[in-house]
C-alpha cells in the first residue's frame, strides 16, 4: 500500500512540475504580449502628444504672413518706386535660386550665421537658403568670370531669426539689392549708392530721415587703438553693431562678459561711439592722440572725407552723418558702411523693458574680399551695394495708410462696361474685346443680366473711373453712353469713336 501512494505521489508530482512548466512558458508569453501592445500605445502617445489627438490649426508659420490685395497693391507701389530709381542709375537685373550649396554661405556673416535654415540631404547636396543676395551675387560674379557690373535683385531671403511682426522683421523676406562690381576710382560708386538711398527714401515719403556711414578700417583703428586685441575685431564689431537695437550699457556689458574684451578697452570704445559729425568730425579724428598712430584709421578717415565731399557734390549732405556707432556686423565688409534711420523711429523701452522702433530701412556698404572666396585663383572683384528693408517700408506705409483710412485700389481697371437692360451679355463681351485689343484695361460682369445700380456700385467700390453703358437705343442708334463714375456725368458717343474717346479722357485723368 505504501509503495502504491509512493508511486501516485511521485506521479502527481512530475504532474505538477509539467504543469508549472507550461503556465510559466504561458506567464512568459503573456507578458511579451503585454509588453509589446504596452510599447505600441506609448508609441502612439508620444506621436499624438501628451494631451492625445490635437485640432489642426490653419496658420502661416512663424515669422511669414499672407498679403492681402491691399497690401500687395502697396508693396507693388513701393517696389515700383524702387525699381524705377535702380533702371535710373543704369542697373540690370540678374536672379539667383533661393537655395545655395551650404558651403557658398558658410563663414560669410560672422555671428549671423547660425540664422541660416539649412535644408535636409536632397540627393547628395548639402543645401541652405540663402540668407541675403550679396553672397549669392559674389558667387555668380565669380561663377561666370563677371568683373564689371551694375545690377539690381529683388527676391525672397530666409533667417532663422526672431520675428517682430510690426517692426517689419520676419523669417521670410524680400530684398531689394543695387550693387556695382568693378574697379574704379576712389568713393564714386560709393557715393553714388548713398545717392540712391536719399532718393529711394524721399520718393516713398517715409518722414525725415538720416543716413548713417562709417569705415571699416575707422573701426579696426578704433579698436586696436582702444587695446583690443586683433582677433577680437570682430566680435567687438558685431556687439556695436547692435547700438540701433539697444543701449550703451548693454552693448558694454556684451563686449566685457561675452566676448571677453577689457573693460578698459571698452570704456574707451564707448567715448568713441558716442561721436557723430560730418567732415568736421573726420578732420578732428585724424588728429585724435590714439588715431592717429593708427595705419587703418587714417586710411579710413581719408576716404571718409572724400565720400562727405561727394556726398556734398550730389546735394545730400543735410541727410548724411559720419557716426562712429555704425558697425553693421557682416564679415564681410571692407570698407565704407552706411544705414538709413528714420527720424521718430529711435529705440526706446516699452512698458516691459523691450525695446520698441523700426529700425533701420536701408543698409550697405564695400565688400571688396568676397569674390574672391569664390574664385580659384582667389581673384577679387571690388563691389560696393545697398540692400532697402522694404518690409520695414512695407509696414510703415501700411501703417499708415491704416491710420488715414485712405482706401487703396487693388485693380487698374480703367474702364467698365455695364448694360441698362437685360439680353446684353453678348454686346459687352464685344466691346471689352474691342477694349482690351485697344490695350484699355476692362471689365464686366459674369453675370448674365446684372442690375444696373449693382454695376455701378461695382465701380464705386473699386475706383473703376470710367464706365461704358449700353442698351437697345444705344445699340440700335450706333452709340455708346461714356460714364464718369465720380461726377456721374454720362455723354453720347459714336460707337466708332468709342476707343480714341476713352483714350483721350483717361489721358486727362492720368
Amino acid at each position: 500500500m505504501t509503495v502504491i501512494y509512493c508511486r501516485h505521489l511521485h506521479s502527481l508530482t512530475h504532474t505538477c512540475k509539467r504543469y508549472a512548466g507550461l503556465l510559466h512558458h504561458l506567464c512568459n508569453s503573456y507578458n511579451t504580449q503585454v509588453k509589446e501592445e504596452v510599447d505600441k500605445l506609448l508609441a502612439l502617445k508620444a506621436e499624438l502628444g501628451e494631451d492625445g489627438p490635437k485640432k489642426f490649426i490653419l496658420k502661416t508659420p512663424k515669422g511669414t504672413r499672407d498679403y492681402n490685395p491691399q497690401q500687395m497693391a502697396i508693396r507693388e507701389g513701393v517696389l515700383s518706386t524702387i525699381i524705377g530709381c535702380f533702371k535710373r542709375h543704369g542697373a540690370e537685373s540678374i536672379d539667383t535660386p533661393v537655395f545655395e550649396l551650404k558651403e557658398t554661405l558658410t563663414g560669410k556673416y560672422g555671428e549671423d550665421s547660425k540664422l541660416i535654415y539649412d535644408l535636409k540631404d536632397q540627393g547628395g547636396e548639402i543645401l541652405s537658403l540663402r540668407y541675403d543676395l550679396t553672397v549669392p551675387f559674389a558667387r555668380y560674379l565669380a561663377m561666370n568670370k563677371v568683373s564689371n557690373v551694375k545690377r539690381y535683385h529683388i527676391a525672397k531671403v530666409y533667417r532663422r531669426d526672431n520675428p517682430a511682426v510690426t517692426r517689419g522683421r520676419f523669417r521670410e523676406f524680400y530684398q531689394c539689392d543695387f550693387d556695382i562690381a568693378g574697379q574704379y576710382d576712389l568713393m564714386i560708386p560709393d557715393a553714388e549708392c548713398v545717392k540712391i538711398v536719399a532718393e529711394i527714401l524721399s520718393e516713398l515719403n517715409l518722414g525725415d530721415f538720416v543716413i548713417k556711414v562709417n569705415h571699416r578700417k575707422i573701426l579696426d583703428g578704433m579698436f586696436g587703438s582702444c587695446g583690443v586685441p586683433q582677433e577680437k575685431f570682430r566680435p567687438a564689431c558685431s556687439a556695436v553693431d547692435k547700438l540701433d537695437k539697444t543701449f550703451w550699457e548693454d552693448v558694454r556689458l556684451e563686449m566685457v562678459d561675452e566676448k571677453g574684451i577689457d573693460p578698459a578697452a571698452a570704456e574707451l570704445i564707448g567715448q568713441y561711439v558716442q561721436l557723430n559729425g560730418g567732415i568736421d568730425l573726420a578732420e578732428a579724428l585724424q588728429q585724435d592722440e590714439r588715431l592717429s598712430k593708427s595705419k587703418p584709421a587714417k586710411e579710413g578717415l581719408e576716404e571718409m572725407k572724400t565720400l562727405l565731399k561727394f556726398c556734398d557734390l550730389y546735394g545730400i549732405s543735410d541727410k548724411v552723418v559720419f557716426d562712429l556707432s555704425l558697425a553693421r556686423g557682416l564679415d564681410y565688409y571692407t570698407g565704407v558702411i552706411y544705414e538709413a534711420v528714420l527720424k521718430g523711429q529711435a529705440t526706446t523701452r516699452d512698458e516691459s523693458g523691450e525695446q520698441v522702433g523700426v529700425g533701420s530701412v536701408a543698409g550697405g556698404g564695400r565688400y571688396d574680399n568676397l569674390v574672391g572666396m569664390f574664385d580659384a585663383k582667389g581673384k577679387n572683384v571690388p563691389c560696393v551695394g545697398v540692400s532697402i528693408g522694404v518690409e520695414r517700408v512695407f509696414s510703415i506705409i501700411e501703417a499708415k495708410a491704416a491710420a488715414a483710412s485712405n482706401k487703396t485700389r487693388t485693380t487698374e481697371t480703367e474702364v467698365y462696361v455695364a448694360s441698362a437692360q437685360k439680353g446684353m451679355m453678348e454686346e459687352r463681351m464685344k466691346l471689352c474685346k474691342e477694349l482690351w485689343d485697344a490695350k484699355i484695361k476692362t471689365e464686366h460682369s459674369y453675370k448674365k443680366n446684372p442690375k444696373m445700380l449693382s454695376q455701378v456700385q461695382y465701380c464705386e467700390d473699386n475706383g473703376i473711373p470710367l464706365a461704358i453703358v449700353i442698351g437697345e437705343s444705344e445699340l440700335q442708334s450706333g452709340i455708346v453712353k461714356i460714364r464718369n463714375v465720380i461726377t456721374r456725368q454720362e455723354r453720347d458717343v459714336p460707337r466708332d469713336q468709342m476707343v480714341a474717346e476713352l483714350q483721350k479722357e483717361l489721358e486727362t485723368m492720368r
